[in-house]
């Protein structure tokens, strides 16, 4: 457990802006191993982490927010909701068909920008995926994907 000094989280937030639009970031973060950043919004500061570790075995504080991969700040699954009032690029538009097609965990043959696209249905952040131009490559995890049969998609 790692915690992000003031200068790095600057840094962090100036990828988050260009990225998606985020513009603030009101967490203390925290890296937890493979390049995985945690948000913690509670009361404890950051000694009182350190103690509370050396009394009790933590070895996980705050929520699972960023991954740092090929040089993409990528929000994590369960992020996105938490942001969604200040997200505002990279978003790809998807009708219902895509969406049946998205949450069974497939790629989306959709045209859009290279790098982080944010997959939003009507007023909703379904995922986050990466577009090589022609495709968008499904990020949602293994555990959260429908495993139920795709119903007769409209043509």
């Amino acid at each position: 457990m790692k915690f992000i000094k003031s200068s790095e989280k600057k840094k962090i937030l100036t990828g988050l802006e260009e990225t998606y639009g985020i513009a603030e970031l009101n967490y203390l973060l925290i890296e937890a191993g493979k390049q995985r950043l945690r948000g913690f919004s509670g009361h404890l500061s950051k000694e009182e982490i350190v103690q509370l570790a050396d009394l009790a075995n933590v070895e996980v504080i705050g929520m699972y927010l960023i991954s740092r991969k090929d040089e993409d700040l990528r929000l994590n699954f369960d992020a996105g909701p938490l942001f969604r009032n200040q997200i505002n690029k990279r978003i790809v538009q998807i009708n219902k068909d895509q969406l049946e097609l998205w949450i069974r965990g497939h790629d989306l043959e959709i045209p859009a920008p290279r790098g982080i696209a944010v997959i939003k249905f009507e007023d909703y952040l379904v995922g986050i995926g990466k577009s090589n131009g022609e495709k968008i490559f499904n990020y949602v995890p293994k555990e959260r994907k429908l495993k139920t049969p795709l119903p007769k998609l409209q043509t």
